[in-house]
């Protein structure tokens, strides 16, 4: 099933499977979200929850047991039940199951709650502790906007001079090795070399916004003030380029296994809410 959201500027269409958003047009039938071609990655914009990346060993460990969790984590493959609509916004949620507890023991609601205002597409994630203990948590975002014809034809601009590391994964995991992006004018131009050893993450970063350029003219841009970390990526020969504000990022090989420790992770006490948003500017 899906859920249809429409302003005087833009359409979304967004999947009830995984709360994930699949199509994103404005009134030109301009489509700005990848549409999910399986040749290349069969995935439009996937919700990372409750971890972001991959686990050391695919666990972790809470309470003296070991628990299994794959990569990304759950919330990407669950229905999502639809509990408020309205013309110009939708709300999902998840909550935790018999299924859920058997790889995170943890009670929770997560709810998505997508809003257009103007030509912005507001994304907001609701974590709520629905438990008797501290929740440890990372979520992210996974959108991949469409870039159709000669990929180098497109940059990406930073919000901020930057000194700008990132990190390399090593099987799956984040390494201690990192690279340096040369920016002129805060922008970089897209070839698909920069994408060789997968995403660029960013544990910090000063920007707060990406601006995605064809032919040096912004269309897109990505605002993402709530989060601290941030992962770009596309695959070899791909239209696509993912930009994705996080909480969290893959473990390190040092990673003890518990996920109290966890470098990036978020916890949330008995009772309390977290929340966070991020925005779709089309320019």
């Amino acid at each position: 099933m899906k859920t249809v959201i429409k302003n005087t500027f833009l359409t979304a269409t967004i999947n009830n499977f995984g709360a994930e958003l699949c199509s994103l047009k404005n009134n030109f039938n301009k489509e700005y979200i990848w549409e999910g071609n399986p040749d290349f990655w069969g995935k439009h914009s996937p919700i990372l929850f409750p971890i972001v990346g991959t686990l050391k060993n695919n666990s972790f460990d809470y309470d003296n047991k070991k628990y299994h969790l794959s990569r990304h984590g759950f919330a990407r493959e669950m229905e999502f039940e639809l509990i408020e609509k309205k013309e110009n916004s939708a709300t999902f949620s998840i909550q935790s199951s018999e299924e859920t507890l058997k790889v995170y023991p943890f009670e929770f609601e997560l709810q998505i709650i997508y809003t257009l205002e103007s030509s912005n597409l507001c994304i907001a994630y609701k974590v709520i502790n629905k438990g008797n203990s501290q929740i440890p948590f990372s979520i992210g975002a996974h959108p991949a906007f469409a870039l159709p014809g000669n990929f180098e034809n497109y940059s990406i601009q930073f919000e901020k001079e930057d000194p700008l590391q990132y990190y390399l994964l090593e099987n799956d995991l984040i390494s201690n090795k990192t690279k340096k992006l040369e920016t002129q004018e805060r922008q970089i131009p897209l070839t698909y070399p920069l994408f060789e050893n997968d995403a660029l993450i960013f544990k910090t970063l000063k920007s707060k916004s990406l601006t995605i350029l064809e032919n040096k003219k912004p269309f897109l841009k990505v605002n993402f003030e709530d989060f601290p970390s941030l992962g770009i990526w596309t695959k070899m020969d791909a239209p696509f380029l993912c930009i994705e504000p996080w909480f969290g990022y893959s473990d390190t090989g040092e990673n003890s296994g518990n996920i109290f420790e966890k470098e990036g992770i978020q916890i949330l006490n008995k009772n309390e809410t977290f929340d966070s948003e991020f925005n779709i500017e089309i320019l």
